[in-house]
């Protein structure tokens, strides 16, 4: 394990707190892994946050995927660094909002607005090209053609790069953040190796699913082997149970499930992508018969293709994944809701660029994230599944309605899935490719410079964990070439990895569009 100093942790001010909730540590300001002279200087958490921001990888996410690709011609859509400033902005506000309610009730600081922000701009350092298509991609490669038993994880890569891969002044490796900002960034604080004893503990948390076997399925979380014992450590210092969010990262994934679900919205109104006639016909198809809906078995509704169907399985899909807080009055409360406000009143007028069309649009969006923000509160510490913080009943049920929208009227789009399914096979190109030219005795010193160095990394890596853990040399050697390929073709950009297939496939004209990324 990585060396982690620590002082002694900030007591719970209000251990008896009536309600259930309770403050959190914010954070040890001498927690970083390695001396750091700035430490001095400012408080630490403004540092971390100024690194996360000077980052090259933060600067590589204006041309990274959030839906659709930037690269795209004239495509007025998110991308991973717009949409990152949004979550930022999102969380510092609940943050500080919560603080407030804390100050008022006679409590302290309930967390760290700083760290929030940092966690908030470091949270999707780790996507690779091409948004999810890309890390689905990834994940299938690493796993079954390179052997990664851990795969790739986009939040995985994004701890990865915060405390591996990334570089600064007077550390060997990684940002050397403070504990406190690598926690928080850790939306899914455990590895794809969590214990079924701690999942039993506090029943499955989002990332982790039960199957009908009764096994637990990792499907989400914020680590690698390879960098499990630096989670582990920067969590001793934060009051945060197993599985569980600090209150700081909590407060970073409710943010960005505000985001995802307002302003993928905003994007594909604004692009003429959200047909208004098939949306309404939903909504209509499940609101008109709300109780003949909840009378039909499972079987049914699954197999169903009539409008309000989808709305249903959401219905049903909620219910059975979390228990302790859907309730069908509040869903039904959310469609009426969402139908009324976007469907009838936004989506039945297309965008036609007009001030006054964006002074609706604008309307729309900043009524809906200031409900979702001032709805969010500390959570009751018996709540299930949950993080620290959560949304009220009635927004959480809101949020997942507008996603529904997003997911059944965006991402299952024909077009969409033929340009992914080109994706896909860039990713897979250039991953075959680059393990190949390794395997090239004659030419297997011309491959990239960053790639070899990765690969050291990953090596270096292997060789110092627990020896439990720890792999025969042969197989860390082929463990490490393989992490090194992954985290290469993961750091570039959408355009980049388009570049890197081209020529790597002996296109002529992609010669130098790499530029110095080689």
């Amino acid at each position: 394990m990585l060396h982690h100093e620590t002082t002694p942790p900030v007591e719970d001010a209000h251990p008896d707190r009536a309600d259930g909730e309770r403050d959190t540590v914010i954070g040890n300001p001498a927690s970083r892994i390695h001396p750091d002279r700035d430490d001095v200087h400012a408080d630490p958490w403004s540092i971390d946050l100024e690194r996360i921001q000077f980052s090259p990888y933060f600067s590589r996410l204006s041309a990274v995927t959030q839906v659709v690709s930037p690269s795209i011609g004239n495509a007025p859509v998110h991308n991973r660094l717009t949409h990152t400033l949004k979550v930022s902005a999102i969380a510092r506000v609940v943050a500080l909002q919560l603080n407030t309610r804390a100050r008022e009730a006679g409590e302290g600081d309930v967390c760290n607005a700083t760290v929030v922000e940092a966690a908030a701009y470091a949270h999707d350092l780790g996507h690779p090209p091409f948004g999810h298509l890309g890390e689905s991609t990834l994940h299938r490669l690493a796993r079954d053609e390179l052997g990664l038993a851990d795969g790739f994880e986009g939040n995985a890569q994004t701890y990865r790069i915060l405390t591996a891969l990334d570089v600064v002044e007077n550390a060997p490796r990684g940002l050397n953040l403070t504990a406190a900002v690598r926690a928080a960034s850790a939306k899914y604080p455990w590895a794809p190796s969590v214990a079924a004893a701690d999942v039993e503990r506090i029943g499955p948390p989002r990332g982790i699913r039960r199957s009908p076997d009764g096994a637990y399925r990792v499907h989400k979380y914020s680590a690698y082997d390879l960098d499990l014992d630096d989670l582990a450590a920067a969590r001793e210092g934060v009051d945060a149970e197993p599985l569980r969010q600090s209150i700081e990262g909590a407060v970073m994934d409710l943010a960005d499930d505000i985001a995802y679900s307002v302003h993928d919205v905003d994007d594909f109104y604004r692009a003429g992508i959200l047909d208004h006639a098939p949306i309404a016909a939903e909504f209509r198809g499940w609101l008109d018969d709300v109780l003949e809906w909840r009378e039909r078995d499972d079987a049914e509704v699954r197999a169903e293709l009539a409008p309000g169907a989808g709305l249903e399985r959401l219905r049903r899909k909620m219910r059975r994944d979390d228990p302790w807080i859907a309730d069908d009055e509040a869903f039904l409360a959310a469609v009426s809701d969402v139908d009324a406000e976007m469907v009838t009143d936004l989506l039945a007028r297309p965008f036609d660029g007009s001030l006054t069309a964006e002074r609706r649009l604008a309307a729309f969006t900043d009524r809906w994230i200031r409900r979702f923000q001032e709805s969010a509160r500390l959570r009751p510490l018996d709540t299930p599944r949950a993080g620290p913080v959560v949304l009220s009943p009635w927004a959480w049920h809101h949020v997942e309605v507008l996603k529904f929208v997003h997911k059944r009227f965006v991402l299952s789009r024909p077009d969409l899935a033929i340009q992914q399914r080109g994706m896909s096979r860039i990713l897979a190109r250039s991953v075959r490719a680059l393990g190949e030219w390794l395997d090239d005795d004659l030419d297997r010193a011309r491959t990239p410079r960053r790639l070899r160095e990765l690969i050291a990394l990953a090596r270096e890596q292997y060789a110092t964990l627990p020896s439990e853990r720890r792999p025969s040399d042969a197989e860390a050697e082929r463990l490490a070439r393989s992490r090194g390929i992954v985290d290469y073709v993961a750091s570039l950009t959408d355009s980049q990895a388009f570049a890197l297939s081209e020529a790597i496939s002996g296109r002529a004209d992609r010669l130098w569009a790499l530029g110095q990324r080689l």
